[in-house]
């Protein structure tokens, strides 16, 4: 089939399909062969792919993630346009539990479509959220025309103490679900897809969700205290702070979000051996009912201006959700979205392990802003190290079937 035939109308989403063997009986069909049954939850729980915003961003935060980075290794936007219309073709079957090929091929020579490690499992409301960085709008793809004024690298903080493993990057995939082996098959089958067009660059998989949106209990980061109490939750805060809106300067990112991604170390061993007093004072925090140290119930508001006996605030200056709180940030705020992480020891023995932060903003400047002053006062830096940053363009969810991440941009 043509080039032309590929993208063209609506052949466009068969012809990806047949272009990486996209099947509707793989584990669909294995599903029902002593897979889960009907009524089992979440393994058979989906979330829908189309729609007006990427799933992954609004999405009630499953309970496991696994976060790539990729660099485009070539130079041609043909190649390039193709791999993205390949993933979405296949990140469409995937997040409804259905396989991308054959797992055992008829051939005893044929290759397997599909690795086949979540065969049988479900959906497991698996979702796959793609996004491009600042430098996919260089010279290679004709894209420079098409870059978000608002989209440029991080600047640096104070709290930095970035490795190149991880950090930088062209292309992220951010894929979450409630079991971590669908969410790693689809990750490693994306990196199959793309392997003569891009390259892995680094990875993160994460655990226990260290954030929560509306109906969901907050959950609690590797420090022991509840991490998300005030996070972004109506339809009127998503639309304030979330979601690029008609106003942008890039009429392909309506209905868009910015990603920032920051893999954060923590001192675990030195957190350990902290007193509980000065572990509320660093956070703002109580540690296990999570309230604000100005009240007694964890959803209570802050009271910023409330002192003690000795006239000192109750809750510092310097804890963490002072520095954070849309109150003393000109009502900014950003969705976090992150996850717990642990990668066994470091080099010297220590625990490796923390926070890998994920938020959503309409604007990375949202984020800076509040990072700036985390950076630069925060008691927390005592205990915590920024290893790993990029920050990337979400485009807008797609339309249907033979859309795909990036269209726009080959126009």
């Amino acid at each position: 089939m043509s080039r032309r035939a590929f993208f063209g109308g609506a052949v466009a989403s068969a012809a990806a399909g047949a272009a990486i063997g996209v099947t509707t009986t793989g584990l669909a069909a294995q599903a029902s062969e002593g897979g889960p049954s009907a009524s089992s939850a979440p393994a058979d729980d989906t979330y829908a792919f189309y729609g007006e915003h990427q799933a992954g961003i609004r999405t009630a935060p499953q309970d496991h993630l696994v976060f790539m980075v990729f660099d485009v290794t070539t130079n041609s936007a043909s190649e390039l346009q193709v791999m993205l219309a390949k993933w979405s073709a296949a990140i469409a079957q995937y997040t409804q539990g259905l396989a991308v090929g054959a797992v055992e091929p008829a051939r005893e020579l044929a290759v397997p479509g599909d690795t086949g490690e979540a065969a049988g499992m479900g959906a497991n409301q698996l979702t796959v959220t793609v996004g491009f960085a600042p430098s996919m709008f260089d010279a290679r793809f004709g894209w420079a025309k098409y870059k978000p004024a608002v989209l440029n690298d991080l600047p640096a903080f104070a709290s930095d103490a970035l490795t190149p493993e991880f950090t930088g990057g062209d292309i992220c995939v951010q894929a979450c679900a409630s079991d971590p082996q669908v969410a790693y098959h689809a990750i490693r089958n994306l990196a199959r897809v793309a392997r003569t067009t891009a390259s892995t660059r680094w990875t993160v998989q994460g655990f226990g969700r260290a954030s929560r949106i509306a109906d969901q209990a907050t959950p609690r980061n590797l420090m022991g205290f509840k991490d998300g109490t005030r996070n972004i939750v109506s339809d009127d805060e998503f639309a304030q702070q979330v979601w690029v809106g008609a106003d942008s300067d890039q009429p392909w990112m309506t209905g868009g979000s910015y990603l920032v991604a920051r893999k954060i170390h923590m001192l675990i061993e030195t957190w350990d051996a902290d007193y509980i007093g000065d572990q509320h004072a660093v956070f703002g925090r109580t540690k296990l009912e999570g309230a604000p140290l100005s009240g007694t119930a964890e959803f209570d508001t802050p009271d910023f201006e409330a002192t003690g006996a000795d006239g000192t605030p109750v809750i510092p200056a310097t804890s963490h959700v002072a520095l954070a709180a849309h109150e003393n940030n000109g009502g900014t705020k950003i969705l976090r979205r992150g996850y717990n992480f642990t990668d066994g020891i470091d080099s010297v023995g220590r625990l490796d392990a923390g926070l890998m932060f994920i938020s959503y903003q309409r604007d990375p400047a949202q984020f800076v802003a509040i990072q700036q002053k985390l950076g630069s006062m925060d008691r927390l830096n005592e205990y915590i190290r920024h290893v790993g940053s990029g920050v990337f363009a979400v485009p807008p969810g797609l339309a249907a079937a033979g859309d795909y991440y990036g269209k726009a941009l080959f126009a």
